[in-house]
């Protein structure tokens, strides 16, 4: 009987296998409509253009999750022409890898065929969603956290085109400053730079240094994170606008995540003492303690721009007006423009 059984089946092996497609299409259909109503998602307009516009978008995830505060939805414009590249700046635990996630999800979701989280939508097809985002090692293979990430970054460069949304959180900070804002300086120039991969990209990170890229380059734009300080205390608002944030908050983050109150006060004394600019010999910030100054070394990487060492300003002073002909003048004023 199991044999004749066995046998009747697999005679409508085709049929069974058809129906059970229909019905896990049907099954994923039903799901995407029903978390449309229940969490009133929009439809978005699809097309082959290259903007993202998303008003009012949110994450599909953490909101159904938040229970303690209401989830905070956030606007977005991406495209070719003059926003192309997004860099966002704010203290860690603000919002800025919710909302970049949230971006790439809601562009996922509408390239499957779903409605979703926000109030309206207009979304150009991409070829690839790219992510670097979050820390990780590979012990087996000998590979730091900033390997990886150089590794991913690589891939991500040479792989991108005009179509592609990239997704960068935090490029450059598995190494020192000057290490980590000129990778993530140079990173960014060549998405913007580079035609063959001018892709929409999201970048968030805490060198404040390079919202100075927005002067220099079209289609760079500055957004932060919005935070209000009272009584000693950040208040996240969750709501992204336009301009660059002017600190990280660090401290006031560290004090929120259960630090020792003594080390918190000591990181608030010496960052007292660094923002003075209370050097000792050669340059090195004193640290005081208890009242008195200590001499010993500190890194030396604490300030990216030394105005001490200005090479523009070293080339004016070297500069003899007296003696110069026009056709050097030109010159050297051809190099001072290349300087700048």
């Amino acid at each position: 009987m199991f044999q004749e059984i066995r046998h009747q089946v697999a005679g409508q092996g085709q049929r069974i296998a058809r129906t059970a497609d229909c019905l896990a299409t049907l099954d994923v259909l039903s799901a995407l409509a029903e978390i449309a109503h229940e969490r009133d998602y929009c439809r978005p307009v699809i097309d082959d253009g290259d903007r993202i516009f998303i008003l009012e978008g949110r994450h599909p995830v953490i909101e159904a999750v938040m229970l303690s505060e209401r989830f905070v939805p956030n606007d977005v414009l991406l495209d070719t022409d003059e926003n192309q590249l997004l860099i966002i700046t704010g203290p860690n635990m603000a919002g800025k890898s919710t909302f970049m996630r949230q971006v790439a999800l809601m562009t996922l979701m509408a390239q499957m065929g779903s409605f979703i989280p926000a109030t309206e939508a207009h979304i150009g097809i991409v070829d690839r969603i790219f992510t670097r985002v979050g820390a990780s090692d590979n012990l087996a293979r000998g590979q730091s956290t900033f390997m990886v990430e150089m590794m991913e970054t690589a891939a991500i460069l040479r792989n991108a085109t005009r179509k592609s949304l990239i997704v960068l959180d935090e490029i450059g900070r598995g190494t020192s400053t000057f290490d980590g804002v000129s990778i993530a300086w140079a990173v960014a120039e060549f998405l913007h730079d580079t035609e063959s991969c001018a892709a929409k990209t999201l970048f968030a990170t805490h060198y404040h240094e390079m919202t100075e890229l927005a002067v220099t380059r079209k289609r760079i734009k500055n957004y932060t994170v919005a935070v209000r300080e009272w009584n000693d205390q950040i208040i996240f608002l969750r709501k992204i606008t336009e301009g660059g944030a002017s600190h990280s908050y660090g401290i006031q983050v560290a004090r929120l995540a259960g630090l020792p109150l003594e080390v918190i006060e000591r990181a608030r004394e010496i960052l007292r003492n660094l923002e003075k600019g209370e050097y000792g010999e050669g340059g090195v910030p004193r640290i005081a303690k208890g009242g008195k100054r200590s001499d010993a070394p500190v890194s030396p990487q604490l300030q990216l721009f030394d105005e001490t060492e200005d090479p523009l300003r070293k080339r004016l002073e070297a500069i003899t007006i007296a003696t110069l002909t026009p056709l050097e003048a030109l010159n050297i004023l051809d190099q001072l423009k290349r300087m700048v």
